[in-house]
């Protein structure tokens, strides 16, 4: 015989922070994988180059602490941008077991292509900006106090 326990008592799915996220982000994702068709980059890339954009000629290190990523997940993804003639990368004169990483020609300029990509998404979250950037912080504290906890 086999006993249940109250339906109250019960995880309800549509009542879980983590599925909230979870969703939000494949939702999130899903429209980032559209707009970014045309720039030919994935999401995974996009952050790179957004990394690359704000400040170039960066270790590979540096990139993963920016990114939450560990150098075994990020090496594969900077290794295909290389490919595709959007980064290089190359060992550091002062010390070779740092990799620096560096925006080509043709990756700066997909720069400007990429700023026409937040009015889009601001206008598919039928969000104001202001509601935007509130939900943001709250995200980042959220990290902050996840990332303390573990």
């Amino acid at each position: 015989m086999t006993t249940q326990a109250p339906l109250s008592a019960v995880p309800q799915l549509d009542q879980q922070l983590c599925f909230a996220l979870y969703s939000t982000s494949l939702a999130m994702s899903k429209l980032y994988r559209k707009l970014l068709r045309g720039l030919g980059l994935t999401y995974s890339q996009y952050l790179v180059m957004m990394v690359l954009w704000e400040r170039n000629d960066l270790t590979v290190s540096e990139v993963g602490e920016r990114l939450f990523l560990d150098s075994a997940t990020l090496t594969p993804l900077l290794k295909r941008m290389e490919q595709a003639g959007l980064l290089t990368r190359a060992r550091a004169a002062s010390d070779e077991r740092q990799v620096i990483i560096s925006l080509t020609p043709q990756g700066d300029a997909l720069r400007h292509e990429a700023a026409k990509l937040p009015p889009s998404i601001l206008q598919a979250t039928h969000c104001s900006v202001d509601q935007v950037v509130g939900m943001k912080t709250q995200l980042d504290a959220l990290r902050a106090s996840l990332m303390s906890a573990s």
